[in-house]
Parts: structure tokens; sequence; C-alpha cells
């Protein structure tokens, strides 16, 4: 067995006191250790590529997921929002009726009747703050037909020209949104 010297690190006068021999052996060594560092870089080269396109679909899949979570808020708060505003529109009539009945119940002789019925005209009026619910009723303020719809003309006795001078239905509002138009009669300008 004869003693390799190690020729990586030697100067150009101790290349030339090794034996031919040796430094052909030590050569066919540097190459076959390029070789398999050359191989062995290809290989960490395409795995860190691999790595790379693992790690940009996996922030493309976690971003995809963000927007469509975000995305499923918004539609849920969105119907929620449709269903409350259309459970409130159906029922307007029936606010409506119970104001009417509080009315005609004012002269009534039955105190527990009139009584029942504010109870419930309350209730139902409570119920409609609580979802945002606001009644349009706007008498001796200047016309907005964003928010009133004009189906009478009243005379300049009445009040100031272009003025409501009588809320014949009322009007509901939730949140910034008409539910209906109040109906109104107004001073011609």
């Amino acid at each position: 067995m004869s003693k390799k010297k190690n020729t990586t690190n030697i100067t150009p006068d101790e290349k030339e006191q090794i034996p031919q021999e040796e430094q052909q052996e030590s050569s066919i060594e540097n190459s076959t250790d390029n070789a398999e560092q050359n191989t062995m870089q290809k290989e960490l080269d395409a795995a860190n590529a691999k790595a790379a396109e693992y790690l940009a679909l996996a922030q493309r899949v976690q971003a995809d997921f963000e927007n469509f979570r975000k995305r499923n808020e918004t539609v849920r708060a969105d119907a929620y929002a449709d269903g409350r505003k259309d459970t409130a529109a159906l029922m307007l009539p029936v606010l409506d009726n119970l104001e009417r009945a509080v009315e005609a119940s004012a002269g009534s002789p039955d105190e527990a009747l009139r009584n029942g019925v504010e109870m419930v005209l309350k209730q139902m009026t409570d119920a409609y703050s609580k979802m945002d619910v606001n009644p349009i009723y706007r008498p001796g303020e200047k016309f907005d037909p964003n928010l009133e719809n004009a189906i009478l003309q009243g005379t300049p006795e009445e009040g100031d020209p272009g003025t409501v001078c009588q809320v014949l239905q009322k009007g509901y509002m939730i949140g910034d949104k008409v539910l209906r138009h109040a109906m109104v009669k107004v001073v011609p300008e």
C-alpha cells in the first residue's frame, strides 16, 4: 500500500517532487470528485428549483383561500342584510295596521283592548329599532324626492313653498337605504 500525499494544496515545486504516477492518480481522483460535485450540485439545484416551485404554489393556494374566505364573508354579510331588509319590508303593512288600530281604539271604551294593541305596536317598533329601521316622517320640512313621493299638492296656506304639509303614509329606512318612500302632500313652490 502506498501512501498518497494530499495534492490539493501543494505548490508547483512540491508537485515536481511527486512521482508521475501519483500525480496521475491524484488528477483522476480530482476529476472524479469534480464530476461527483457537479452531479450533486445539479441535483441540489433541481431540488431547490422544485422547492421554490412548491413554495410558490403553496403561497398561491394560500392567497386564493384568503380571497375565497373574504369573498365568502362578504357574500354572507350581504345575504344577511338582504334578508333583514326583505323581512322588514314585508312586515311594514303589519306595522301600518297596528298604528291604524291604535288610532281607531283611541275612542274605544275597552281600555284593555287599547292597551293591548299599543303594547303590540310598541314591541313592533322596538323590533324595528333593533333592526336599524327608522321612520321617514318629516312634516314641515323641505320635500326630498329621495325619501318621499309627493302624491298631492297642498295650498299656500298649509305651509312654506316646497315643504311637506302632510304625511299620508310613513316611509321607512333601514340604515341609509329606503325601504319604502313616504307618501306626502307638498306645498307647491
